[in-house]
């Protein structure tokens, strides 16, 4: 596995001169990408005094560890890819790879849902499409029709226009709608929370749309990756490529806090909401919050936001620029945490979790089983599994209050995993809008928010909603506005 993480950092070669006095530089938004920014701006101005401004009383944004009754919880993810390179890089730099668990090799499959019971995924299926043969046909999650109708793909025609479709229409033309249904809907909907007959495939999935443009089939393109001797174990695994997972020994909450304790020169303002931001001559920027009563001049700004909280700051300097922040929906997800002990559950858990099709008509997205994934997650012979609720496509089940969630996971468990009696620690988190959704044209709405915001060599924007959801996309997010803001402050010197 340590070979599957070798990579070469690559930055940007910048040394700029001292100004006479330190650069100040404000961080707006103290989640994962915020914190990368502020990083890599202190690496390259190690004299610059930064304020990170964020409006809840902690960093970290969506990731948080709660430690209770001998249980590890994390509220939303729990781990992260090394593939992109950027979160184990970071890690690298933070002298906390070494702390970093992969996943249990034996139980590196996943369950679709299917008429009420569990079945395994096939081995080698992710996302969309085989890499393996053998265990898909063997698998009961699609019917021998919907086997034929998936493996007539390669004489699908490739869309004649090449323009950005959605995940449901990319997956229904080449694969028909019963691989669709039981398989691509669900996977998806585990990932992003999102409607799949609006997400972008170019967007989301473009490795897809890059085998039907260049090759004009996918289905052989997926295959002929097992069939080149193609060593990534990972490939073996169902659902999802289990074998590029790792997670922070004590939890996400220590990569946040290593973050944290690297960074000089730096002042939290936790629990501040920022008012609004004005441009000023000279390329600065001047800060307001209710927090502080003067307000703040910086040379330089970072939105790390979500980006309808970053139209609202935006709003009243470039209205053109704030409409296409404001035009990415968001969708929201809750996260049920319930511990049991191993025998009050008839499931025999050899895998990871499970997702959820939306024909099954059930109040879940998915089930991971947390224990199982990584070590000392729960006290010996308990389980610690995690439930995922609402999303785009069942978003009126976050009305329910926490008791009734809590209820829903219960219910859903007990006939799924036979889950019995009372969970010897439950838990509860919310995350209302706080999922980007991908809608078709996603990109091209990125390019213009990009092209637009060249206007302001000083403003740069990161986050989850432009180019990538998962943690590594975030810290290079972060990175990448760093590098520019750096970039700028040099050419001012």
């Amino acid at each position: 596995m340590e070979g599957e993480w070798q990579s070469k950092i690559i930055r940007m070669p910048l040394t700029p001169p001292s100004p006479i006095a330190p650069y100040r530089i404000a961080v707006i938004g103290g989640g994962i990408s915020g914190l990368a920014a502020t990083h890599r701006l202190a690496q390259l101005f190690p004299q610059a005094e930064f304020e990170i401004f964020e409006a809840a009383s902690r960093l970290g944004g969506v990731l948080n560890t709660v430690e209770r009754d001998g249980y590890l919880i994390e509220q939303s993810a729990d781990n992260f890819l090394v593939k992109p390179t950027a979160g184990i890089d970071l890690c690298r730099e933070l002298d906390i790879a070494n702390n970093l668990l992969t996943t249990d090799e034996s139980r590196r499959r996943a369950f679709v849902v299917r008429g009420g019971r569990l079945v395994p995924i096939p081995e080698g299926f992710y996302l969309m499409a085989p890499r393996r043969l053998w265990p898909f046909l063997a698998s009961p999650i699609l019917s021998i029709r919907g086997k034929l109708r998936m493996f007539a793909e390669p004489f699908i025609k490739r869309a004649a226009n090449g323009r950005d479709e959605s995940v449901a229409s990319f997956a229904r033309r080449r694969f028909g709608e019963e691989a669709f249904e039981q398989l691509v809907q669900p996977l998806v909907a585990g990932i992003y929370t999102a409607d799949p007959e609006q997400l972008s495939m170019d967007a989301t999935m473009p490795q897809f749309v890059e085998y039907e443009r260049a090759r004009g089939r996918v289905l052989r393109s997926t295959l002929q990756l097992s069939g080149k001797g193609n060593s990534d174990r990972s490939e073996s695994a169902s659902g999802a490529r289990y074998g590029l997972f790792v997670a922070p020994q004590r939890g996400m909450t220590s990569l946040v806090e290593a973050i944290r304790d690297r960074l000089p020169r730096t002042t939290l303002r936790l629990s501040t909401v920022v008012n609004r931001l004005t441009p000023l001559a000279g390329n600065r920027w001047q800060v307001e919050c209710d927090a502080v009563a003067t307000p703040s001049m910086f040379d330089a700004v970072i939105l790390a936001l979500p980006s309808h909280a970053a139209a609202t700051l935006l709003a009243s300097c470039d209205s053109l620029l704030a409409a296409e922040l404001g035009a990415i929906q968001y969708a929201g997800c809750a996260v049920v945490s319930l511990g049991f002990a191993r025998q009050q559950i008839g499931h025999v858990l050899d895998g990871f979790g499970f997702v959820v099709p939306r024909s099954e008509n059930r109040r879940i997205i998915a089930g991971s089983f947390a224990s199982l994934k990584y070590a000392d997650r729960a006290p010996a012979d308990q389980v610690l599994v995690r439930v995922f609720i609402g999303g785009a496509l069942q978003p009126e089940l976050l009305s329910l209050s926490d008791a009734e969630l809590a209820q829903v996971a219960r219910q859903e468990l007990a006939e799924l995993l036979h889950a019995s009696g009372e969970p010897l620690v439950t838990d509860v988190a919310r995350w209302p809008r706080s999922m980007p959704q991908y809608h078709v044209g996603h990109l091209d709405r990125v390019r213009r928010i990009e092209e637009h915001a060249t206007k302001y060599a000083t403003l740069a924007l990161a986050g989850n909603a432009y180019r990538g959801v998962g943690i590594p996309q975030c810290i290079a997010s972060g990175q990448s506005a760093a590098e520019r803001i750096a970039a700028a402050l040099s050419l001012r010197a």
